[in-house]
């Protein structure tokens, strides 16, 4: 079994670097996993790269397996897919997803691993925690056959979204960015595009992820009637403005927090993390996912990689983590 490893860490605010780990020994239910891809998720990972993360929010933004502590040094990331190589039999040579950082090899609990089904490709299945947060937030919004929804903001979280929204019976997705070069990802994923000028209103439901406050406010102004805005972005530090003048209190709109911390209060009595986790795995068997994968970097260029994607000089959806073949 190994006995050392590589992991990255945020050395401090804006400047990351690649350090030995010595590996635990492997106990009883314990697995040794060999990383083959990990993912970046560009939203919260890079607020935590910059340093970004409130000093009131460092207990509910910690990831399952971080080490250190906000701003830093902290080993952070959650979407990592790799090879079982030593623990129980059912999972000895199982590709598996994890919820763990940048690291080339690690130990864990066997709980802790969920298996890929065979025909999901490494690549594909580092979205497995980013699609656990989509099926969280439609376990939140409920939409309904035939509901006509935007998405705002085109990013890893809101692509994922409308990919499983374009899978309801009857329901019309439209996606709004900014940016005219997610138009031919949105195209892919099966949806509409827009541009915040062109979005149509009337709208059942809004699922907001640009974490801005035009986007939110953009949300806000597109319902329709006792419409809801499900909001899933995550802030860090930076203050939201909102007016809530207009049709907000005439309208009775909705503003509704989703966030994959905890299961959907819709379905925490028959559903755990795991279940929800192995459902998102079973929904990435659909191709279709492949368009949010954007870009491929080797292990040893995260810390020239990671401050390109905070400061968007390397525009990306899901930048993926390449570990070679060791």
């Amino acid at each position: 079994m190994r006995t050392e490893a590589l992991a990255f860490w945020v050395r401090e605010p804006g400047a990351g670097e690649i350090r030995p780990v010595r590996l635990p020994e492997l106990g009883p239910g314990d697995v040794a996993v060999r990383t083959l891809r990990s993912g970046i998720s560009r939203g919260t990972e890079t607020l935590v790269f910059q340093g970004k993360v409130p000093e009131s929010q460092y207990g509910s933004m910690r990831a399952p397996f971080q080490e250190g502590e906000f701003p830093g040094p902290v080993k952070y990331g959650y979407l990592n897919v790799g090879v079982v190589e030593d623990g129980p039999s059912s999972l000895r040579g199982r590709t598996v997803f994890c919820l763990y950082p940048h690291q080339t090899a690690y130990v864990v609990p066997a709980g802790a691993v969920v298996p890929v089904p065979d025909d999901v490709p490494p690549d594909r299945a580092v979205l497995a925690g980013t699609v656990e947060t989509a099926v969280n937030a439609l376990w939140d919004a409920a939409p309904l056959v035939g509901d006509r929804v935007t998405v705002v903001g085109a990013g890893m979280v809101g692509c994922c979204v409308a990919r499983l929204l374009t899978r309801f019976p009857g329901v019309e997705v439209t996606v709004v960015d900014t940016d005219p070069g997610k138009a031919e990802v949105v195209s892919e994923l099966g949806a509409q595009f827009a541009f915040p000028g062109d979005a149509a209103g009337g709208r059942d439901l809004a699922v907001h992820t640009s974490a801005t406050s035009l986007g939110l406010q953009l949300s806000l102004d597109l319902l329709t009637q006792e419409g809801v805005v499900l909001d899933l972005s995550w802030y860090g530090d930076t203050e939201v403005h909102l007016s809530l003048g207009g049709a907000f209190h005439s309208g009775r709109l909705a503003i509704r927090a989703s966030q994959v911390g905890t299961v959907s209060p819709a379905r925490r009595g028959s559903r755990s993390p795991a279940d929800r986790l192995a459902l998102a795995l079973e929904l990435l068997r659909d191709p279709g996912f492949d368009a949010l994968i954007t870009g491929v970097s080797a292990f040893d260029d995260l810390p020239d990689v990671m401050p390109r994607l905070a400061d968007g000089k390397l525009p990306a959806l899901c930048h993926t983590i390449s570990y070679g073949e060791g």
